[in-house]
């Protein structure tokens, strides 16, 4: 087994700063959404005698409950789900594979529950769990009322709106905790130049030693979230995931190896949430401007995985996968006396991907099409010969076509 330890409380609040970071581009949400639920909610937890275990299981599926915004709104494109069943049950499932061994069945499932029956899967105050009542409230009122920006003279006026849902929106114990925890000094709490520091005290200290099963999940989820953030990346993360698993294998990797090399290429683009969707979707020559935003993604992946614990390597491996080896790439400019082998792999899997991949500037390319570029690449001392070299051997079997996921993921 490749069984790694992880600060799942650090990893979760940069999935969060991450997710806040796409709320707020594709649908215009204040800043800091996902982060102010959270908060409200540990507050919530406590009223009810909540320990830190319980505490820590109700805060990370409130942080992680619109993780699947971006692949919810690319599927409805092509599908009609007016009452949002699709994105509840796709946070269901990340919420899951992000929170292993953790009993929270349902708290993301029914987090647009309503008391009186009226939410996607009608179910009524007492017929879901106390967790996603909690949830449920704390995201229907910020939603409406951007709880940062509320002046301590309007808390009156906020206490009675909650007061009134009692029993329509909002089931009548989670009423009672929201209006306990609705205070001026909660009122402060939630403002954006407070948020940061106020989720670090909130989520007690988490580590989960996490087994491939695990990491698969987490890494699966993590792709989704940011390859659905265009329609040209939808398989972006995952097939480069898939592919240095395989490599990984090729190279004599044992269990532990992989599944750092894997959770890597998972999170290399993780940055790239934060890019606009009109500038990865441009179908003709990017900007010098455009081009600087794209270039930010790599140094914004290492900034939001350099402070968790035991993610030195991970950080590395998916912040460097621009770099290249005479010193040109980005964003740290590092040679090759200063890449890693994996570094250097993850750099040459991802341009194997981007190349090979249609996008709006080129269309799809087999095997036998992306190679050459590569090898152009290779000659001039961009990527490393040697690994480009394993690549044309590995990957022409899959010309064409994804490689499967890694056994026991699911694809």
């Amino acid at each position: 087994m490749g069984n790694l330890q992880i600060r799942m409380d650090e990893l979760i609040r940069a999935v969060t700063i991450a997710l806040d970071i796409v709320e707020h581009g594709l649908l215009g949400a204040s800043a800091n959404h996902g982060k102010r639920i959270g908060v409200l909610c540990a507050e919530m937890g406590r009223q009810f005698g909540m320990d830190d275990y319980a505490i820590t299981s109700l805060v990370s599926s409130a942080l992680l409950h619109d993780s699947a915004l971006t692949e919810y709104i690319l599927s409805e494109r092509d599908r009609n789900d007016p009452a949002m069943r699709l994105h509840c049950e796709y946070g269901e499932r990340n919420a899951q594979a992000m929170l292993p061994g953790r009993d929270i069945a349902g708290f993301v499932l029914y987090h647009h529950e309503r008391a009186d029956g009226c939410g996607p899967f009608g179910k009524k105050s007492g017929e879901y769990p106390l967790e996603a009542e909690l949830i449920a409230i704390a995201d229907m009122l910020d939603v409406s009322c951007h709880l940062q920006t509320i002046a301590p003279g309007d808390l009156p006026a906020l206490r009675r709106r909650v007061a009134d849902g009692a029993g329509e929106a909002y089931t009548k114990r989670a009423t009672e905790a929201m209006l306990c925890a609705l205070d001026a000094s909660m009122l402060e709490k939630l403002r954006d130049e407070n948020i940061g520091e106020t989720v670090e005290r909130t989520i007690p200290t988490w580590t989960a030693e996490i087994d491939d099963k695990c990491v698969f999940g987490l890494g699966g989820m993590t792709a989704r979230i940011i390859d659905y953030k265009s329609e040209f990346t939808r398989r972006h993360s995952t097939q480069i995931a898939n592919k240095a698993w395989l490599m990984g294998e090729r190279c004599g990797y044992d269990a532990k190896h992989k599944t750092r090399l894997y959770l890597s290429a998972a999170l290399h683009d993780l940055g790239k949430l934060a890019v606009p969707s009109e500038i990865l979707e441009k179908p003709g020559k990017l900007t010098n401007e455009e081009f600087e935003i794209i270039k930010a993604h790599a140094g914004l992946t290492h900034d939001l995985l350099k402070d968790i614990s035991g993610f030195d390597e991970v950080c590395a491996i998916a912040s460097s996968h621009h770099e290249k080896l005479n010193g040109s790439g980005y964003p740290f400019r590092k040679d090759v006396e200063e890449l890693s082998f994996d570094e250097r792999l993850l750099a040459c899997l991802d341009i194997y991907q981007a190349v090979s991949e249609a996008r709006p500037y080129h269309p799809g390319r087999n095997h036998a099409e992306t190679m050459p570029i590569l090898n152009s690449m290779a000659e001039n001392e961009l990527i490393d010969g040697g690994i480009v070299a394993d690549l044309d051997v590995v990957m022409e079997e899959y010309s064409g076509g994804d490689v499967p996921p890694p056994p026991g993921a699911v694809a």
